[in-house]
């Protein structure tokens, strides 16, 4: 049988190459409690490819802001077999969730790691909508998937908020970017709910998890995705949404 710190090694080498060696010189008690955790007992756990843990792992990092190890899994997401535009689709898909700001700071390194890998920048165009039809063409994926909630929830609000606000919503999340190509609405959601999770957001995770099981995500991978990033962002903000998961079930 493969012993843990095996099988923890033959995952980092798969993800960072053969020659790739963690950098816990200093500290290497806590290094093989790292190593052993993510590499080994996170990762035989649920059914995800490597690109699919690797995708979760950057949309954390990037939300959290961990830029150094953003670094280092971009270029392990692009080794697992994940495309130049998935990865600038996923960081794009941040930008509701978490800012402008911090995506483009995770964008910045983005294309550092993928001009160090020989990619021609910028990449190609994935837009689909129009300025005529973004509005349109987002409600098209928001309410099957979310109905008409928010709007209905801000409609108090005195005008023009009380169009603006969902209208935000509707058009910059779902109209300008779930309708890009390169990555879709499936994967989208996931990375949306990574994000939230990853904030602490307890009041969006039910509604977000509703939501890309919608999309077409299975229970599994969902639960799959949560408990590979719960290293990354903690115990308790992983519980949080998994517990969501369970009582979706009840």
């Amino acid at each position: 049988m493969t012993s843990r710190d095996e099988q923890a090694a033959q995952v980092y080498h798969r993800l960072f190459g053969a020659g790739a060696t963690a950098p816990f010189e200093k500290d290497p008690e806590l290094g093989r409690i790292l190593q052993t955790v993510i590499f080994s007992d996170v990762f035989s756990t649920g059914e995800l490819s490597d690109a699919e843990r690797e995708l979760a792992t950057v949309t954390v990092l990037a939300t959290l802001q961990a830029l150094p190890q953003l670094r280092a899994h971009l270029g392990a997401a692009l080794r697992v077999g994940n495309e130049p535009l998935t990865l600038r689709e996923t960081i794009y898909s941040l930008a509701p969730f978490i800012g402008f700001p911090r995506t483009l700071n995770a964008l910045g390194i983005l294309d550092e790691v993928l001009q160090d890998h020989g990619v021609s920048l910028p990449l190609p165009d994935a837009a689909t909508v129009t300025d005529e039809d973004r509005h349109e063409r987002g409600r098209a994926i928001q309410e099957p998937l979310y109905g008409t909630e928010i709007v209905d929830t801000f409609a108090p609000l005195p005008e023009p908020y009380g169009q603006a606000v969902p209208g935000f919503l509707t058009d910059f999340l779902f109209g300008d970017l779930w309708t890009r190509e390169g990555l879709d609405v499936a994967t989208r959601e996931i990375v949306g709910l990574c994000a939230l999770t990853a904030l602490g957001l307890e009041r969006q995770v039910p509604l977000h998890v509703r939501g890309a099981i919608a999309a077409g995500n299975s229970r599994e991978k969902i639960l799959a995705v949560l408990v590979q990033i719960f290293p990354y962002i903690g115990f308790p903000l992983a519980l949080n949404a998994i517990r969501t998961v369970l009582d979706l079930e009840d």
